[in-house]
């Protein structure tokens, strides 16, 4: 099986515009929060996820690195523990940033992984990247305190208060697994094809690409929300 880089090129150009676009606070969410209990926000974490395609480019980049289910579950771990920390943390505390400032670190994190596959390090700083588990953890903080934003731009209302704060954090949990599954299935089984190294390569330039669009997308709404 190949893959002309025409068509790579086509999906790059299809995908970024729209992945742009499908993240973010709707009415439809604070809907369902405030008519619903605990599942809600069990719901909504899930969703929040699901669609959080800078979460999902990043995490598709560490699992490249990695050749073994067992290597999968460990970094995923890591970088869940991380998230967890700020996103449970920060929103207790009420500590929160700028969501276009915070995003645009995290898309940093994605340009940072797609650099580092492509062996950016080696070619470019003549030196081995950053110890992987460790900047896994540490991306999965910034994820985290981004997610806490998104969630403390919701009204939560007085009651439950940690309660719902731990179910959003569940919700996300599980649609991050949900997501996860297909990408690491196909991974897994393009890695038996001829395309592979193609389709490693056009996947990381993807995530650089990506990344220095969203850093951009993501600075200009902040310049502009404080001009």
């Amino acid at each position: 099986m190949k893959l002309s880089k025409i068509s790579l090129l086509s999906f790059l150009l299809l995908v970024l515009p729209i992945s742009l676009l499908a993240h973010g606070v709707s009415l439809s969410d604070q809907e369902t929060l405030s008519n619903g209990g605990l599942l809600a926000y069990i719901l909504v974490g899930a969703k929040h996820m699901v669609t959080g395609y800078d979460h999902l480019l990043f995490l598709t980049g560490v699992i490249f690195y990695l050749s073994s289910f067992k290597d999968i579950v460990r970094f995923i771990s890591i970088f869940t523990i991380g998230h967890s920390i700020t996103l449970i943390g920060a929103t207790y505390m009420g500590i929160k940033a700028d969501e276009h400032l915070i995003d645009a670190v995290i898309a940093v994190s994605v340009l940072y992984k797609g650099f580092e596959n492509l062996g950016g390090f080696k070619t470019f700083f003549k030196t081995k990247s950053p110890n992987l588990l460790f900047m896994v953890f540490i991306f999965g903080l910034i994820h985290g305190f981004g997610l806490s934003t998104r969630l403390q731009s919701f009204d939560l209302g007085a009651g439950q208060f940690l309660s719902k704060i731990i179910c959003f954090n569940v919700g996300v949990e599980l649609g991050q697994i949900a997501a996860l599954i297909p990408i690491v299935f196909i991974i897994s089984k393009w890695k038996s094809l001829d395309s592979y190294k193609l389709f490693y390569k056009f996947v990381n330039w993807f995530l650089v690409v990506a990344g220095v669009a969203l850093f951009i997308f993501q600075m200009y709404g902040y310049l502009n929300g404080h001009s």
